[in-house]
């Protein structure tokens, strides 16, 4: 079962004019606005249960061996496929 509370908000005067004038065009109430507008903070504001974080990690060994210190890409793609192919 759905019920729903009445309550009273005090708005800016051009915060209203403008949303009334969104509602208008798209076709909806001030009242779904509204709702709408607090579902989308509420759902940004709710904290989120064991949410992933990659932990950072340093290269083991400084880094590039010393052949590809320069980091060039090409050269990189070229060692990992030599003797795989064209």
């Amino acid at each position: 079962m759905v019920s729903n509370m009445k309550t009273t908000i005090d708005v800016a005067d051009a915060l209203l004019r403008e949303a009334r004038e969104v509602a208008t065009r798209d076709q909806t109430t001030l009242k779904e606005l509204v709702q709408e507008g607090l579902r989308r903070v509420l759902d940004e504001r709710r904290p989120r249960p064991n949410a992933f974080r990659l932990r950072e990690i340093a290269p083991v060994g400084g880094g590039f061996q010393p052949e590809f210190a320069d980091g060039d890409w090409q050269r990189i793609r070229d060692a990992i496929y030599e003797g795989r192919g064209t």
